[in-house]
Formats: structure tokens, sequence, C-alpha cells
């Protein structure tokens, strides 16, 4: 059987770890996972673009 490893701290997750917090070795780490994704610790960072306005649609008429 291959080692499995918690995302949060990295300990060996073994038989005995409860299985409600799968895939994490605890409720603890569950609960800093949680934490990161409501706080947006997991957000991939986006560049905003500008709309399409009547000068690009000039220069580009394919944007029709």
């Amino acid at each position: 059987m291959t080692e499995r490893r918690c995302p949060i701290c990295a300990k060996v997750i073994t038989a005995e770890a409860p299985a409600q917090s799968a895939p994490f070795c605890s409720p603890r780490c569950k609960d800093v996972d949680l934490h990161r994704w409501l706080s947006g610790g997991y957000a991939i960072p986006a560049v905003e673009q500008d709309d399409p306005d009547a000068e690009d649609f000039a220069r580009d008429p394919t944007l029709h």
C-alpha cells in the first residue's frame, strides 16, 4: 500500500485517522483547509480585461 500524506501538515495518514476527516489526518487539518477556501487562499489570480468598445470593433472586425 502506498503512503498517504495529509495535504495540510504532510503527516503520514494512518488507518486510525478519523474517516470523516479524509483526505486529511485530523479534523483540525480539515478545518484549516476549509478556512483557506473560504478566505480566498486558494483563489486563482486573474487579470481583468476591458470590455470591448467601439474602438476595439473598428480595429478588429472579427469581434462583431
